[in-house]
């Protein structure tokens, strides 16, 4: 597979960190590729070589999915697991649970690595991740540490310098959602009457009072108007809302009820197999609204979501990301044919957003393009190098002074941002197959697909060797955009990506003229290229019709 430009150099840079300080964290919000990316870094740094590594989670399903995306990212490296059910170092690429590998029987049959992965590396000062880090390092002091999270910065205080000397990287939310790889958010900043009362809230270790909170939110009045503008601003949304305590939830739970709208609660005092039923049913969409206390604001993604609901302040703006971040997951219409998603809409009755101010870690909202190596600057408390546009240190949370930047900081209800030009950025060349921009194509030697506009919105479609034309989303521009050129890069390698070939540029075929319109023939301006994403359209133009106006048809339905 390809990696989209920005995942590139994502990699580029983590590498040259590792290279240059032997240890580096990378920074990846939801929706960037995180997987994909620290693969990539994973085959680059042990490649042809007899180096071993390890990939570190903490979770079952992390270490099962890391290992997926790895085979694909690196089909001719062989992996191995060690889990509660395998204990296998066999292959060059070992992924680890956390839990398992900790142990003292486990630890001691760790053969020397010469990489450590750590996925969702904002764990790993915890005391198993460093005997794990430690072990390593005694074993093989040359071992190289990388990690990769979305929310480096930690509730707890403990800062990652213990860990890591360096920021190689930081993809940012704002660069997602211009490329169509995650929708915006719309944010509500609500006042019920109680903000001065939770401006007044003390903060304890590691966030605000919950019990001081839910005491203030906790009331009839203000759970009857949160579901009032709920209904007002978000209605028929499938919606996560985030509680203080296990009582608040549970008011706020059985207030949605009791309003005729479908909802369950979830809180860490329930066990594993009763949270996955209430999460099933809701994913099955038997519920509307999930509430939960400090339970799914990590590691628990259902893109269907697109109603962020928060009835609790944060202390911490890493915690404000992963809750807003739950909504902003793109839709496949194949695994949710149902839903069509464009946006995510935040209903903040706390004062996160006033807080903080933004989604992002950085000053820079505006979303300049980053290139090149990534400029850096010295923590002055941690000493650690970090990018330039850091305005907190990722790795020991200090705060710099506010810079002014194309106006400073941009309040989360004011997020407004130019698309990327996608189509430039592109691995591939993408044709305007009509000249109307209402139906863009690009080829690759194993795969196609396009982007097609009809009634106000637009539809994404690709196909493989082998594979039935499917619709990939459904929505926005760049979603759609952004949709069909990951197909491209899933299907396809740097040697099929031919966007510079001179080639391109030459005059089609007599055999591609031959299948051609009689109008097309007379076109000396058409390139072999454009011919060629012409008859990728003409022969499957009955399904791409089938599915476009299909998916347009059962719009009109839900519109009606």
């Amino acid at each position: 597979m390809l990696l989209r430009p920005r995942q590139k150099l994502f990699v580029e840079r983590s590498v040259a960190a590792l290279d240059t300080h032997a240890n580096t964290l990378g920074v990846a919000p939801t929706g960037a590729g995180k997987t994909i990316m620290l693969s990539a870094v994973a085959g680059r740094m042990i490649g042809d070589t007899d180096a071993k590594a390890a990939v570190l989670a903490h979770r079952d399903e992390l270490t099962a999915q890391n290992r997926e995306k790895f085979a694909r990212v690196n089909p001719a490296i062989t992996t191995s697991v060690i889990d509660a059910g395998e204990k296998s170092w066999g292959g060059r690429v070992t992924f680890a649970m956390v839990p398992t590998l900790a142990r003292s029987t486990n630890l001691t049959s760790m053969p020397a690595l010469d990489l450590l992965v750590i996925d969702e590396a904002h764990h790993a000062t915890a005391d198993s991740y460093r005997r794990i880090i430690d072990e390593a390092l005694k074993r093989n002091p040359s071992c190289r540490i990388f990690g990769v999270t979305a929310t480096p910065n930690r509730g707890d205080r403990k800062g990652l310098r213990t860990v890591f000397s360096n920021v190689s990287d930081q993809i940012r939310i704002c660069d997602l959602i211009r490329s169509g790889h995650l929708v915006p958010p719309r944010t509500f900043v609500i006042d019920v009457g109680v903000k001065d009362e939770l401006v007044r809230v003390k903060k304890t270790a590691s966030d605000f009072d919950m019990g001081e909170v839910e005491r203030i939110m906790n009331r009839a009045p203000i759970t009857d108007a949160v579901i009032r503008h709920w209904k007002e601003k978000a209605a028929q949304r499938r919606t996560v809302v985030f509680c203080s305590t296990v009582d608040h939830a549970r008011s706020v739970t059985d207030a949605f009820n009791a309003a005729g709208i479908a909802a369950a609660l979830i809180h860490g005092e329930m066990g594993d197999g009763e949270r996955k039923a209430v999460l099933a049913e809701y994913a099955a969409g038997k519920m509307q609204v999930v509430v939960n206390v400090a339970v799914l604001t990590e590691g628990w993604d259902h893109p269907p979501t697109s109603c962020v609901v928060l009835l609790r302040p944060s202390s911490w703006k890493s915690t404000m990301i992963q809750m807003v971040g739950r909504g902003l997951r793109t839709i496949d219409p194949n695994e949710h044919p149902s839903i069509v998603k464009t946006d995510c809409v935040v209903l903040d009755f706390g004062t996160s957003s006033l807080m903080h101010g933004s989604l992002e870690q950085e000053v820079d909202l505006v979303g300049h393009e980053a290139s090149g190596d990534a400029p850096t600057k010295c923590c002055p408390q941690c000493e650690a190098d970090i990018p330039l546009g850091c305005q907190e240190c990722p790795l020991c949370g200090f705060v710099f002074d506010s810079i002014d930047d194309d106006g400073g900081d941009i309040p989360l209800n004011d997020f407004m941002m130019s698309e990327i030009d996608l189509l430039k950025r592109s691995s591939f060349r993408w044709c305007d197959l009509f000249g109307d921009d209402a139906a863009l194509m690009a080829n690759g030697f194993s795969a196609w697909s396009g982007a097609f506009f009809l009634n106000g919105r637009w539809y994404a479609v690709g196909a493989a060797k082998g594979s039935e034309p499917r619709l990939l989303s459904i929505g926005e521009r760049m979603v759609c955009l952004a949709a069909a050129d990951d197909w491209l890069n899933e299907h396809e390698s740097d040697e099929s990506a031919h966007k510079t070939r001179h080639w391109l540029s030459q005059p089609p075929t007599d055999k591609q003229l031959a299948y051609l319109p009689a109008n097309y023939r007379q076109d000396f301006g058409l390139t072999r290229y454009q011919a060629s994403a012409l008859l990728s359209f003409q022969f499957n133009r009955a399904a791409i019709r089938g599915l476009v106006f299909g998916a347009d048809g059962q719009d009109l339905a839900r519109a009606a």
